[in-house]
């Protein structure tokens, strides 16, 4: 569960309905609940463009088509009394894409307030359950050393991901493809990243226990322990 982004929809949605309350409280003509909600509904409906921001893509709406379905609709009842009734909840349903907006541009600098980004803890606060999987056959038998990552874990540090470097380390070495040695043979599974991060997280652990590659859906962090976390198996 990402808990921000919980607490800011939900205020976003608060925020939708003292609008709407507040043009329904005013009105003579009151419109019924349920249209109304409805109306709101589509009135989200537009066309967007996608914008790369802080890891993520944000929409941008442009055109309000669901307004102007309405309009088509309501227009043409009652002499456009029924368009008069719901104008400004159609409106407010679009206006609502830029609340959301709003929220995917607060959103990012909120998490990596509480969550930072460069501190393992995040990605990884709860190791009770878990084990080490080999995803090559080149790895040794090795197992998670509980007490090594308990007494490290405040010391391991972020460092740069430098992908091209061991591309060419593995492929420039001249060894055949089914002879290379995996670099991250090694797979953490069973753990849990910090409670309301809502992050989904795949670790990889390099050849010599000291390494973690972290993917999550936006990128990939790179940790480096100064002593191993593995030991031989049992």
């Amino acid at each position: 569960m990402n808990a921000p982004g919980v607490v800011l929809n939900l205020l976003a949605w608060g925020a939708i309905f003292i609008l709407a309350w507040r043009i329904y409280s005013k009105q003579s003509i009151k419109p019924k609940i349920w249209k109304m909600t409805v109306v709101i509904f589509l009135g989200l409906f537009s066309f967007s463009i996608n914008l790369p921001y802080m890891d993520q893509q944000i929409k941008l709406a442009i055109l309000p088509l669901g307004l102007w379905i309405l309009y088509g609709i309501y227009s043409r009842k009652d002499e456009g009394i029924s368009w008069d009734k719901y104008r400004k909840y159609a409106w407010l349903g679009f206006f609502a894409n830029y609340i959301f907006l709003a929220v995917s541009l607060i959103l990012p600098l909120m998490h990596s307030g509480i969550y930072s980004n460069s501190e393992l803890s995040t990605y990884l606060s709860d190791i009770n359950k878990g084990f080490i999987i080999k995803t090559h056959p080149s790895a040794a038998d090795k197992i998670l050393d509980r007490n090594s990552f308990h007494v490290q874990i405040d010391r391991i540090e972020e460092e740069p991901v430098y992908s091209e470097q061991w591309y060419q380390e593995a492929f420039e070495a001249g060894i055949e493809r089914s002879k290379l040695e995996e670099r991250f043979p090694y797979l953490l599974v069973g753990t849990e990243a910090r409670w309301g991060s809502g992050l989904h997280t795949k670790i990889f652990v390099e050849r010599d226990g000291k390494g973690l590659l972290i993917s999550t859906d936006q990128k990939q962090v790179y940790f480096r322990a100064e002593k191993t976390l593995l030991k031989k198996g049992e």
